[in-house]
């Protein structure tokens, strides 16, 4: 059981930036970004193909490859997925799946093309020397309509170094009082041959968005 309370000398509040990339993105106009990721363009699975990259420096981004372990992708300048979303990555020839965190973009790629750092290449289990593979793209709507869905996933993959998200699923969402609201996330994680899931709660105050405790558990 990992668990924390957040009013034992932390703010809150730290973590609300960690879930808003685009405040680094000069001129960004949130109004374009909700017009090009509709329902339409989320929910659909994209037929495609990853090729893969060390990364960088810098991104078009201002987001480091670095993020969520090096779990990130590069896409298309026209693709409907924007900086800091996340999407779902399946190598349809086995299975495997891994959740991206989209941290650059590549002028001229088509919009079922991306481009994965190495780390989340191999994760879908293609050997390097390949170098390209056939793959589905899978929105993550549900995570990213859901704010602390993000923040529980950032928190497991803190707590869990070495294991890559591969699934996850919204369980419940209660409200405890006028202002106490607990949601509960599962988080499936792989390491190699190990499989963890890992159950997520999270307890906040909904009129002032403040965290009052959370915990993590393996189910």
């Amino acid at each position: 059981m990992f668990y924390y309370n957040p009013y034992r000398n932390h703010n809150p509040y730290v973590y609300q930036y960690k879930f808003n990339p685009y405040s680094n993105i000069p001129n960004y106009n949130a109004n374009v970004h909700n017009f090009l990721y509709s329902d339409l363009a989320r929910q659909n699975v994209i037929q495609g193909q990853a090729t893969w990259t060390t990364g960088g420096q810098i991104t078009k981004c201002g987001i480091p490859w670095s993020t969520n372990d090096y779990m990130t992708v590069a896409v298309g300048d026209k693709s409907p997925y924007q900086c800091g979303d996340a999407i779902k990555v399946r190598n349809p020839a086995n299975g495997r799946e891994v959740i991206v965190t989209i941290v650059d973009e590549v002028r001229g790629f088509p919009n079922n093309r991306i481009n994965l750092h190495q780390k989340a290449f191999e994760t879908l289990g293609v050997n390097l020397d390949q170098g390209i593979m056939n793959i589905e793209i899978i929105p993550s709507l549900e995570l990213e309509e859901e704010r602390w869905g993000k923040y529980l996933l950032e928190l497991v993959q803190t707590a869990y170094p070495g294991f890559d998200v591969t699934d996850y699923s919204a369980v419940s969402k209660t409200e405890i009082s006028p202002t106490r609201m607990r949601e509960t996330y599962d988080f499936v994680l792989q390491r190699m041959q190990e499989e963890l899931t890992i159950r997520g709660n999270v307890i906040y105050n909904p009129e002032t968005d403040r965290v009052l405790s959370f915990d993590l558990a393996e189910v």
